[in-house]
């Protein structure tokens, strides 16, 4: 899939000529400067951002690189196979990447045709008819005749295009077919992480699924162990009500998943084109796959060039531009240039009689001179309108810098919770171990065990959902840059 064949270009060198023959009224569009801020995040905050902690060799630590290269395929940095055919099937046969692909070439089309303007405008025409005259009608009192008039003309004619409405309006195509280019663009991106963070989703449903089935039986064994005693006499039955509990909470925290899981699989089947009956969803571990550990971040006064919905607001404000010169020449006189030649007789065998020739040519002239006002007030809604856009442009590049700061800010507490939640599972399964111990050796209960281990069990799902969070976050990072699009040649 490639965007804008160089083709659909070609009449630009036509529009320049003309306009170093004749002015354009309206103003000539200027891209917004790159907001004057050097980083996302204050400068303090950034050191800590440098290396995301953690002190464990057991988590990776992820590293901001200024500058760094975004690669367009960034999903493969997670290394997974299963991943990337996912990816690449929902790129393959997403209906809505389709739509927009699709609306994409009907821009540039109607960019072509707009294009058309820039030509004389040639016909030609055949006519036959018979026809009975009428004198009275011209002041004769002759009688009326029948007879035949065939016709063969052509014409000319070409707009003068002095104040450059038209150049104006080819120019508003031009920006619509920039912005519907990024708008296929940030269809892309949006499909692509739309993917990666539901196979990374379905992959900690599953693992969390796994870990909590497990809970389950040891909370089956506790209830088992806590019944005993209860007969025995040794514990109240509100322990064993309480187990009980427990393992009905665990029960639904499994249907709960289990729900999860399958809306995301509904998710990737209608990603990928397919109906959720007749697609199989990718089976993804997700401690087989790789975090990627070097993040790039783009410089601030780059990220308004890359950004695909920056540059979707930023064509929409150079649509309302050239919409202003084109409400300002509307306001000027239009002048053109047409010639007409042909032959006529009564029939087609005499038509190239002296006497059947005819032929005109000459330039006309449109002035405006009283229209209630509409012209003035069409230009005043124009200039309104880009005022919008501007403003719109300007809180669309804000959002962008913040989402880039938030998911920054992200990246940082999610190692910081990775942290917490690495030591908290470690340490649950030390004192699991060490009350094994204990149990062996008669000095710890068959209950204290499962207790432990429980609680090991516990910490392990929350040690799921934090690893999940943090790849989510650093898909997030990549999105929030745009993309890496311009270093790719698809899309």
């Amino acid at each position: 899939m490639m965007l804008a064949p160089a083709k659909y270009y070609w009449p630009t060198l036509v529009a320049s000529t003309l306009c170093l023959c004749s002015c354009a009224v309206g103003p000539d569009f200027v891209h917004p400067d790159a907001p004057a801020v050097d980083a996302y995040v204050r400068p303090a905050a950034m050191q800590n951002l440098a290396v995301a902690q953690p002190d464990q060799a057991a988590i990776p630590a992820q590293r901001i690189r200024v500058g760094a290269t975004i690669p367009d395929d960034w999903w493969r940095l997670f290394q997974s196979e299963q991943l990337n055919q996912a990816v690449l099937e929902a790129l393959a046969h997403n209906p809505t990447l389709e739509a927009a692909i699709a609306t994409l070439r009907q821009s540039q089309h109607n960019l072509q045709a707009g294009y058309g303007v820039f030509f004389p405008q040639v016909t030609s025409g055949l006519s036959g008819m018979r026809e009975r005259s009428a004198p009275i009608e011209q002041g004769l009192h002759t009688a009326p005749s029948i007879f035949n008039v065939v016709t063969l003309s052509g014409s000319i004619s070409y707009p003068l295009d002095l104040f450059g409405g038209e150049r104006r309006q080819v120019e508003a195509l031009l920006a619509q077919s920039e912005y519907q280019s990024y708008v296929t663009r940030a269809a892309y991106l949006t499909l692509s992480a739309n993917v990666v963070n539901a196979c990374i989703a379905r992959a900690a449903y599953a693992a969390q699924i796994r870990v909590t089935e497990d809970l389950i039986k040891l909370e089956q064994q506790q209830l088992a162990a806590t019944v005993a005693q209860v007969k025995a006499g040794t514990s109240p039955y509100s322990a064993q009500l309480t187990v009980r509990s427990l393992i009905a909470g665990s029960q639904a925290a499994v249907a709960q998943l289990q729900q999860q899981r399958s809306q995301t699989e509904n998710l990737l089947a209608t990603l990928a084109g397919r109906f959720p009956e007749q697609a199989t969803a990718p089976e993804i571990d997700l401690a087989r796959l790789v975090l990627p550990t070097e993040l790039p971040l783009s410089l601030p006064s780059e990220l308004v060039h890359q950004r695909p919905d920056i540059l979707q607001s930023e064509a929409q404000l150079h649509v309302a531009s050239a919409n202003v010169g084109v409400a300002s020449a509307a306001m000027y006189p239009s002048i053109s240039l047409t010639g007409t030649a042909g032959q006529t007789g009564t029939s087609l065998g005499n038509l190239g009689g002296e006497n059947g020739r005819f032929w005109s040519i000459g330039p006309s002239i449109s002035i405006p001179i009283f229209r209630g006002g509409s012209l003035w007030y069409a230009r005043e809604a124009a200039r309104d309108a880009y005022q919008a856009a501007a403003a719109n442009y300007r809180q669309t590049v804000l959002t962008a810098f913040a989402q880039v700061a938030t998911v920054l800010q992200a990246l940082e507490h999610d190692a910081e919770a990775l942290t917490a939640q690495t030591e908290s599972r470690s340490n649950a399964q030390q004192a699991l171990h060490l009350t094994q111990v204990n149990y062996q050796t008669g000095l710890a209960s068959y209950l204290e065990v499962i207790s432990a281990d429980v609680q090991f069990h516990q910490a392990d799902i929350a040690y799921i959902q934090t690893v999940a969070q943090r790849h989510q976050d650093t898909v997030a990072l990549f999105v929030a840059l745009g993309g890496g699009w311009w270093n790719g040649t698809a899309l």
